[in-house]
């Protein structure tokens, strides 16, 4: 006989515990052996989400309590891979919205909770991070039971259950006066508040593909719900494609979920989460469904993107040298390879010009991401600045807008509410945050934030924390003109030397340092005054009869500015590419006096 089923998605805004939470929750349930070793943030699969703190993928997880199988899916809590969000959010019965006590509801838990309650989901609030400095949870459920009604809750879902925890200690609890010991209140509260999973075992089977994975002995593999009938290993099945047609298969293999381990299953019935093998060609959205009655169901909805960029073959003068993987070919397969398990990435080809790829995605974020893992992957390109997606609604050109929220110290305020007026944004709201910081919020259109970022922290010296999310469709707001100073530019080919960049000091700011190759056309530094500046910084100091070139006293250099690829990504004009290769990261002019030759 089957275990009884809950499936629960988590949900969080970046930062606010999520994965720590999950992490309490396998420990607590027995998913680890005693004496194994066990790594914080378990859930975080990949290097890039364990080097930034952030989910990137959705995953799923299952546990044990009381003799009820808890499938739970860890989602995104950035609002550019919503795409990862709106699908597993058709797999599940109830969710956790899991925020900080200290900071409420921020932008990412406003679009992730929206997405929860239009599926009619009521969530169980967990109010987290309880034991930080300055957390005032009951204002927080304040905020939350505020943002609830904002975005349309009905009644029921606005009388939701909330738990207070801390997932760093691993304790819940109901009320503020107990004392926290464990997470049983949490796992209590999930079987009493989510309701177990409607289908019918008796009817035809229908599942619908949600997560799409890959293994090296059992090919793709595909990972959903079943919504009705039984599954079982070997079985013949069908698959209804979203154009209609339908490729008939075996199911090679069953898997469900154990802890962080997938174990094999000969079958599973209606309600259950499960991964199939047996359909090379799946998609998202698509049904695995029976042969002689194969139903579709409906296909998953995901906003379309709001901003793109071009990423072409690398032409620069040092092509090759650091990445492996550099033809037209390589990088065209490697896009559309990413196409069949990222849902909100859309990639056009350039019919006039063959390596080029219009790549649309959430945000600069969500392509940042697909930039850093094609590095890591060894390939070697350049991309172009990121330029937003107009629509037009009923006869008018509309822009995408953002939500922004931003904590600052007090005395930059003034600092960060001129800037954003100068970029077309709205002040919403302004709280004071505690610790002599203010919290303020914004709307703003996308392009507004293109190349914000570095402007923001010199405003606030560093000590500003900003989160956004797509917010809807609006008129264009006007022309937004984002001031910056103008670059320096390398005029030949060679290694920038101390001498040169000493005798340049005056002319700005550099992003290279004594050593590094440069070539003609690549940006090095952003000059003092607001117009392009052409330099040689291959120059050496002469040898002569009367001195040595190292007589002098030693070379004070200002520290140069390191150029990450996000920061990168928001400094480049409309007339700079971006060359990314697994070992560096240069910006250049994409000018034709500049081309290679």
């Amino acid at each position: 006989m089957s275990l009884p089923i809950r499936n629960v998605a988590i949900i969080a805004h970046v930062d606010h515990g999520k994965t720590t939470l999950v992490d309490a929750l396998l420990k607590q349930s027995g998913a680890f052996r005693e004496g194994e070793a066990i790594i914080d943030c378990v859930m975080d699969s990949n290097d890039l989400e364990r080097e930034r703190g952030i989910t990137i993928l959705s995953k799923n997880t299952a546990v044990k309590y009381k003799s009820t199988l808890i499938n739970i899916v860890d989602t995104p809590g950035h609002a550019d891979f919503g795409g990862e969000v709106e699908r597993v959010l058709g797999m599940v019965e109830g969710c956790l919205l899991i925020v900080d006590a200290n900071e409420g509801p921020m932008p990412q838990t406003r679009f992730v909770l929206k997405k929860a309650l239009e599926k009619g989901l009521r969530p169980i609030v967990v109010i987290n991070k309880i034991d930080r400095e300055f957390a005032d949870p009951h204002v927080a459920v304040s905020k939350v039971l505020d943002l609830f009604i904002e975005l349309g809750a009905d009644d029921d879902q606005c009388d939701f259950p909330y738990i207070f925890a801390s997932g760093m200690a691993g304790f819940a609890k109901e009320t503020l006066e107990e004392e926290g010991i464990d997470m049983k209140p949490l796992f209590e509260s999930i079987l009493h508040h989510v309701s177990p999973p409607v289908g019918n075992p008796e009817k035809p089977l229908q599942l619908q593909v949600t997560t799409l994975d890959y293994s090296e002995y059992l090919g793709r593999i595909v990972i959903g719900k079943i919504h009705n009938g039984t599954i079982t290993s070997g079985q013949q099945a069908a698959l209804i494609a979203e154009d209609g047609s339908i490729t008939k298969s075996k199911i090679t293999k069953l898997l469900g979920f154990d802890g962080l381990k997938r174990v094999e299953l000969q079958t599973s019935s209606a309600g259950n989460i499960v991964a199939v093998s047996g359909f090379a060609n799946a998609n998202i959205g698509e049904t695995i469904t029976c042969p002689n009655e194969p139903l579709a169901l409906p296909m998953i909805k995901v906003d379309e993107p709001t901003l793109q960029m071009t990423f072409c073959v690398n032409d620069s003068p040092f092509v090759g040298q650091e990445g492996k993987l550099v033809t037209t070919r390589q990088v065209r397969d490697r896009l559309m390879r990413e196409l069949e398990t990222n849902v909100a990435l859309r990639v056009q080809e350039d019919p006039e010009s063959p390596d080029r790829f219009a790549v649309s995605g959430r945000g600069e974020l969500h392509l940042g991401i697909l930039i850093e893992t094609m590095r890591r992957e060894g390939y070697e390109f350049q991309v172009t600045q990121p330029q937003v997606i107009y629509r037009e609604i009923n006869g008018q050109k509309c822009e995408p807008y953002e939500c922004l929220v931003i904590d600052v110290p007090e005395d930059a305020v003034g600092g960060c509410i001129e800037r954003l007026g100068q970029r077309r944004a709205e002040m919403v709201d302004m709280q004071v945050s505690g610790g002599g910081r203010s919290q303020l919020e914004f709307t703003v259109p996308a392009r507004g934030l293109i190349g914000f970022r570095g402007d923001f922290m010199r405003a606030t010296r560093g000590a500003g924390i900003m989160n956004h999310s797509f917010l809807d469709y609006r008129p264009v707001a006007g022309e937004i003109s984002a001031r910056r100073n103008g670059v320096l530019i390398s005029f030949e080919e060679g290694v920038a030397t101390e001498y040169s960049l000493k005798n340049a000091e005056d002319r700005g700011i550099f992003f290279i340092k004594p050593g590094t190759k440069v070539y003609k056309g690549m940006i090095i530094g952003e000059n003092n005054r607001p117009q392009d500046l052409e330099l040689n910084v291959c120059k050496s100091k002469q040898l002569t009869n009367m001195r040595a070139a190292g007589a002098d006293d030693i070379v004070q250099l200002q520290a140069p500015v390191e150029m990450s690829l996000e920061r990168a990504l928001e400094y480049i004009g409309s007339d700079e590419m971006l060359e990314v290769t697994p070992e560096s990261i240069r910006l250049r002019k994409m000018n034709k006096k500049f081309a290679k030759r």
